[in-house]
């Protein structure tokens, strides 16, 4: 797979920005902690990299499929170096911090889009479940690297130099894709007349949750809501413990840490027909450790209950080569973004109520309660996987 010259470029890309955003989220989650000394401000700021989805990312993820997704990504990788060059200035308003963030992360929606939707156009045949596979594991594994790195680099230098350094990776990731990938057209092409943004959003939805297979997977994808609480309140929790910046570090890598662990072992070890199946029962143990912090547990023992949470959450691996599988060529790009808007979307609306739990009865219980409450989600969708999973491995 990585003997594809322009795959390999893509995927360095796709690296080199998701460190830079790790970099940026620690950086984002200190400094508004330290600012406002409020677990429900920090997590507020943390939620502002992924509510934006709610509101345009069904709707600006249709742009993969409207124009030529490698102009896409640039674009989008061109603005996304001015706002985080303006977020890394001394000085910056609180409520202008979060604007600047906000229209930093709506512009991932399209550029995720249009990158998931090329992987198809540059490999073939299993290759393709293989580059969507090692684009969820490098996502995974870009948080513990950014997350643990990140945390000594804003030690070092501060919050803001930190963000200069995400507005670099941006830049690079943008010269990156304009010298290697190649020029395609775009893929909504309809005889005698355009589709509008608004019809390709629509399309979108209605592939997706048309049919029971792609809407379960979907909703599968969406229980990370849940399990992303604990690093929503890193900050709040380490200072709960006692800890300090590297402390919050080490939890917001924990999970990723676990998740890149299971994944490599389910793709080097079992079969897609196995990680199809277990699907029900990672997504359980995804959320089912949290529960454990509830008794205010030391350190290693949250960090080892969060990396097996982290374990669990490898059942994304299996469930996104199905979803590309099920998808026909000229719609990847609409109902890649619906997937990936609405995951953004739960994330954030559980990251907020996350942070005011946290602020109301402690860190610890929040993420008890998140647990809990994805727990009892992951066993009704597993339910459903039950009666769904023999027609996907069919397909």
């Amino acid at each position: 797979m990585f003997a594809v010259r322009e795959f390999r470029w893509l995927w360095i890309a796709q690296a080199l920005s998701f460190a830079g955003d790790q970099f940026a989220q620690v950086a984002i989650a200190i400094l508004v902690f330290r600012r406002t000394d409020s677990a429900f401000l920090t997590a507020l700021a943390y939620a502002l990299t992924y509510l934006p989805p709610i509101l345009g990312g069904p709707l600006l993820s249709g742009l993969a499929d409207l124009f030529p997704r490698r102009q896409v990504m640039i674009a989008c990788d061109l603005v996304r170096v001015l706002t985080v060059g303006l977020m890394a200035v001394t000085g910056m308003p609180f409520w202008a911090l979060c604007a600047l963030l906000f229209g930093t992360v709506l512009l991932g929606a399209p550029f995720s889009a249009a990158r998931s939707a090329l992987i198809p156009d540059i490999l073939s045949g299993i290759q393709v479940a293989v580059g969507s596979a090692a684009g969820n594991i490098t996502h995974q594994a870009s948080q513990i690297v950014g997350f643990i790195t990140g945390a000594a680099v804003v030690a070092a230098i501060g919050s803001h130099w930190t963000l200069g350094i995400d507005a670099l990776t941006f830049g690079i990731s943008a010269f990156i894709v304009f010298i290697e990938v190649k020029r395609r057209p775009a893929a909504a092409r309809t005889p005698g007349k355009r589709p509008t943004m608004w019809s390709v959003s629509a399309d979108g939805i209605r592939i997706v949750f048309g049919n029971p297979a792609l809407r379960t997977l979907t909703l599968f994808g969406w229980l990370a809501g849940f399990y992303i609480l604990p690093e929503a309140v890193a900050a709040p929790y380490a200072h709960s413990l006692g800890g300090t910046a590297v402390t919050v570090g080490l939890l917001m890598a924990a999970i990723p840490l676990g998740t890149v662990a299971c994944g490599l072992l389910l793709q080097r070890f079992t079969a897609r027909s196995a990680q199809v199946r277990s699907m029900g029962w990672l997504a359980m143990a995804s959320c089912a450790p949290l529960v454990g912090c509830v008794w205010n547990p030391p350190l290693a023992v949250v960090l080892a209950l969060w990396v097996v949470a982290g374990a669990g959450g490898a059942f994304q691996l299996a469930a996104a080569p199905a979803f590309v599988a099920a998808l026909e060529p000229d719609t990847r790009g609409r109902a890649f973004g619906v997937a990936q808007s609405g995951l953004c979307a739960v994330q954030g609306v559980g990251i907020l109520a996350g942070g005011a739990a946290a602020q109301l009865v402690g860190a610890p219980m929040a993420v008890s309660l998140a647990g809990l409450l994805g727990l009892c989600a992951a066993a009704v969708l597993a339910m459903n996987w039950a009666q769904l999973r023999t027609e996907v491995l069919a397909d």
